[in-house]
């Protein structure tokens, strides 16, 4: 149960438990932490009124510290919360949605530092018996390996199950992801024989409900808490850049696996002559995207290095979805 605070805290728990029934576990996640904020900062300035002024939504967006495409996301959701407002009979300001400007530039790991990571994955030492995964030399290399091989979230990669795999076919059937939309993922064939013999060194085979990255709790999967402080371990022992990030940017960490994916994979297609209008659609699907956009974003970093792509990426987009003035949210 949330418990809002502000003047508005009924308003607020009434309107989250609305989108409660709609929407994705992931999109309610960011919702509730969203609207716990807003109501924090109401509470905190000392909104008296039962109304939600301007002054108070355009103080909460000048408070808030966060990429332009996050800022979107949040204003929008207010925007949805004070026309619920003005639905019931409460005064509400409408803000206008501030237009995105992503700036984005993932970390890339050169061929070397991939060589340097590997490496010393392939040599971690679990420190003492009681680690939550007694099994880390075994689960570390697997787990980056399908992030790399395969472009995956790190938080779908610790979802699969051992009966989500299809060793003879070489696939993967993703059912937790983002959207909560199921995907199959073929795997290259030395992906598949390394996550087999990875299947029997951990004694996982014959056991299809088991989390294929098992912790010490019983069938539960190891936490990405865990992978993320071991990668970062990895990435100061291999001189790899590691550094305090401005806010709003990302350095090398372990979703540069799936922008690099996404990079080799463009870059293959572009040097086979593969026409675009078949290689984009099969990228964003086998990404799980679920817009041609989202894609968009993991090829911008590449148009130094294939320029003539970008351009025919951004053409084909053109053709597909007219350019749209002007929108409102459903």
């Amino acid at each position: 149960m949330i418990t809002f605070s502000s003047i508005l805290g009924k308003e607020l728990s009434e309107f989250y438990s609305l989108r409660e029934s709609t929407l994705s576990k992931d999109t309610l996640a960011h919702d509730r932490t969203s609207l716990l904020v807003f109501d924090r900062y109401l509470a905190k300035i000392g909104v008296k009124e039962k109304e939600l002024s301007e002054k108070s939504i355009s103080g909460w967006t000048q408070s808030l510290t966060v990429r332009s495409r996050t800022l979107v996301n949040k204003v929008t959701l207010i925007r949805l919360f004070a026309k619920y407002l003005n639905g019931i009979g409460v005064k509400a300001f409408l803000p206008e949605i501030p237009k995105s400007a992503d700036s984005y530039v993932p970390y890339l790991y050169s061929g070397d530092e991939l060589k340097r990571i590997f490496s010393s994955a392939d040599n971690i030492v679990t420190v003492g018996h009681r680690a939550s995964c007694p099994y880390m030399q075994f689960e570390i290399p697997m787990v980056l390996r399908l992030l790399y091989g395969c472009g995956l979230r790190i938080s779908e990669a610790l979802s699969i199950r051992i009966k989500d795999i299809d060793f003879d076919g070489g696939i993967i059937i993703m059912k937790q992801t983002k959207g909560n939309k199921q995907r199959l993922v073929p795997m290259h064939s030395s992906l598949t024989a390394m996550l087999q013999q990875y299947c029997f060194a951990m004694g996982l085979v014959g056991n299809p409900d088991s989390p294929l990255f098992p912790s010490s709790a019983h069938g539960i999967p190891m936490q990405k808490y865990v992978v993320r402080d071991k990668f970062n371990r990895i990435l100061r022992e291999t001189d790899v850049i590691l550094k305090e990030k401005p806010k709003r940017e990302r350095g090398a960490c372990l979703h540069c696996f799936r922008h690099i994916f996404a990079f080799k994979s463009f870059a293959q297609a572009e040097v086979t002559g593969r026409a675009m209008d078949d290689s984009i659609p099969y990228l964003s699907t086998y990404l799980g995207h679920e817009t041609l956009n989202e894609t968009a974003k993991y090829l911008k970093f590449s148009s130094d290095l294939f320029p003539q792509a970008l351009e025919r990426f951004e053409s084909y987009t053109t053709d597909v979805f007219p350019e749209v003035q002007d929108y409102e949210e459903n």
